[in-house]
């Protein structure tokens, strides 16, 4: 059986501006991401790379060109409906974990579940997944404390866990690694690996060449246009529909 395709590009634009004074951010990108795939996206300062993560989690429309998310064309979804995108089917993993500074673990983990309105679960529910997936990341003792109780390396895990919640189709990271030291770095890898061994796709923004490649592939870009893809020799996840557990 053919693997699922989760993400396809097709000569994707984004520009800035108008006239003379417009800028091309990405210039007629076109990738293609399986279902279970680990991929890392790299590029210089204005290479495209945050302009294609904005659009690849429907934070952002391209200007021209089609963006398809696992069989739908997001393209032309207008804000309300790429949210209600996002919620169901993406995960986010930012560099600075993005909590809510006064908020338990637990309650950080469960935010998802209330925005996304097609789940319907029940506030009792909402916890129980929630302390699920901190347990998932090693953090179920973690469950009460707030942002600045947790080091760095939990702090993320807390982030990992919350872009699980909702069982996305993709997960994007963001420079996951960023705000680390090696150490903590490490041990967040070794979770993102663990979770594309359980058949999570996931794409990877970084500059770290070392943390590339520890992905399948790097597309590395340059001038908004593709410049190269590089094979990394990692093995292709076992096919597990949206990564869930087993």
């Amino acid at each position: 059986m053919p693997e699922q395709t989760i993400i396809q590009t097709s000569e994707v634009r984004k520009v800035y501006g108008m006239g003379e004074i417009s800028v091309a951010a990405l210039d007629g990108v076109s990738i293609s991401i399986q279902e279970g795939e680990f991929v890392a996206i790299m590029g210089p300062s204005g290479s495209g790379k945050s302009t294609l993560m904005n659009i690849l989690g429907c934070l952002d429309r391209p200007t021209d060109g089609h963006y398809i998310l696992d069989d739908e064309d997001v393209s032309d979804l207008d804000k309300t409906e790429l949210a209600a995108i996002r919620s169901r089917q993406i995960g986010f993993i930012f560099q600075s974990y993005n909590l809510l500074s006064r908020t338990t673990a637990l309650d950080n983990v469960k935010l998802p579940l209330i925005y996304n309105r097609d789940n319907k679960v029940s506030p009792e529910e909402r916890v129980e997944i929630a302390r699920r997936k901190l347990e998932a990341v090693g953090l179920g003792d973690r469950a009460h404390h707030q942002p600045h109780e947790l080091s760095g390396g939990q702090q993320q895990r807390v982030a990992i866990a919350r872009a699980l919640v909702n069982d996305p189709v993709l997960i994007l990271a963001d420079e996951p690694t960023g705000n680390l030291d090696t150490r903590s770095g490490e041990d967040i890898m070794n979770l993102l690996h663990e979770l594309h061994e359980d058949g999570r796709t996931i794409v990877m923004v970084t500059h770290d060449h070392e943390i590339a490649e520890h992905t399948q592939r790097t597309i590395h870009l340059r001038d908004g246009k593709v410049e190269k893809v590089i094979k990394n020799g990692k093995k292709h996840a076992p096919r597990n529909r949206k990564g869930g557990s087993k």
